[in-house]
Order: C-alpha cells, then structure tokens, then sequence
C-alpha cells in the first residue's frame, strides 16, 4: 500500500511540473530534462508513468478536464459552473493553463490531441438533460451549442491572455455567458441562475473546504 501511495505522489508531482513547464513554454520549447528538474524525480520515475513527452501533454490534457462543478438543481447552473470554475482555475492552476496552451499549439495538438473533445462532450451531455427536462429552448442542439461555447470560451480567454495576462478573464467569461444564456435558457430558468463572475471562485472555496474537511475526518 504504501509502495503504490508513493507511486500516485510520483506520477502527480511528474504531471504538476510538466504542467508548469507546458504552461510557461509551450510543448515545442519544453523539454523532459525541465520537467524532470522541475518534479525533483529521476528519469526512470517519469519514464514508468510516462513514456515520453507526449504521454506527458496527454496527462496534463486529461487531469485539466477531470475535475467539474458539482451536482446543482438546475442542469445550466451546473454547466455554467463549469466553466466559471475553469475560468477561476486559468490563472492559478499550472495544470488548467497548460491544458489551454497545449490545447492552442496547432504542432503538438497533432501529436496528443486536445482538451476540446472532452470538453464538448460535457457539455453536450449537461445540455441534453437540461433539454430533458425542460430547462433550455426547444431550438437548442445541445452538440452544437457545446461546440459554440467552447470555441467561444477559448477565444475568450486567449483574448484575457494577451491583453492582460488572464487578469479579467472571470469577468469576461461572466461577460460571455451573460450575452449567451438568455438565447439558451427558459425564462423561469435564467431568471434563477447565479452568472456573477465571482461564482467559480465560490465554488472552488467550497470545494477546498470540503476537501479539507474530509482530511480532517481522515485524520482523526
């Protein structure tokens, strides 16, 4: 047991630090030698979990979309979440930013992909059972709305990246959403919707709370 808690605190800190590498150089300028350096592991630890630099850019895309909001009443709530709370992440979290560069390098991407897909399909998902239940416009093609919100998003927060290194991009993902929800949601919905740009910090408050306190029970 103890063999393999040290083999997941491994393979995290090896992805922590190709994260911040990714995130600061992009993929072509990274190398295996920084990230090694960067996770205070040797080559043989880095190589076990990941067999190269592209398996790396793979793990980073995929811890990026691993993490979602919580379960909320309204189905558009917990997809605005979503990316509230990402937008809260990019400018804090090593790991969601570089998921958004490696996302963005029409080089690397043909190499390991993107976070996109994953993305859509969440929120393809979220869509089709606020559809379900009543919540969104009868019009609305949850797939293609996924899609616009996406691309929507990304050029959003490439926009806050330039301009101010992600400084306002909560506020402008709030910005974003405000203009896009009322063509989506029902009136009884919109009208209950928490859209403020502060929510995705809320969330993420809440849930280090909760973590916290799981630890602490763990603990006793």
């Amino acid at each position: 047991m103890a063999q393999q808690e040290r083999a997941v605190r491994t393979r995290r800190a090896v992805l922590e630090a190709a994260a911040s590498v990714f995130a600061e150089n992009g993929y072509s300028a990274a190398t295996v030698s920084d990230i090694l350096q960067r996770a205070g592991v040797t080559k043989g630890a880095l190589y076990f979990h990941f067999d190269s630099k592209e398996a790396l850019a793979r793990g980073v895309l995929e811890a990026q979309v691993a993490y979602a909001a919580s379960s909320q009443e309204l189905k558009v709530q917990e997809w605005v979440d979503g990316g509230l709370l990402l937008a809260h992440r990019l400018p804090r979290d090593p790991m969601v930013r570089a998921g958004a560069v490696l996302s963005s390098d029409p080089q690397g991407r043909e190499h390991y992909g993107s976070a996109w897909p994953a993305l859509i399909d969440f929120s393809a998902q979220i869509l089709a059972e606020a559809k379900e239940r009543g919540e969104v416009f009868a019009h609305v093609v949850p797939r293609q709305t996924a899609e616009l919100i996406v691309g929507a998003f990304h050029g959003v927060q490439l926009f806050s990246q330039l301009e101010c290194g992600l400084a306002d991009v909560e506020r402008r993902i709030a910005v974003l959403y405000d203009h896009l929800i009322p063509a989506i949601a029902v009136p009884a919905v919109l009208a209950r919707l928490d859209l403020a740009p502060d929510r995705g910090a809320r969330l993420y408050a809440q849930a280090v709370a909760v973590d916290a306190s799981a630890l602490a029970d763990i603990a006793r």
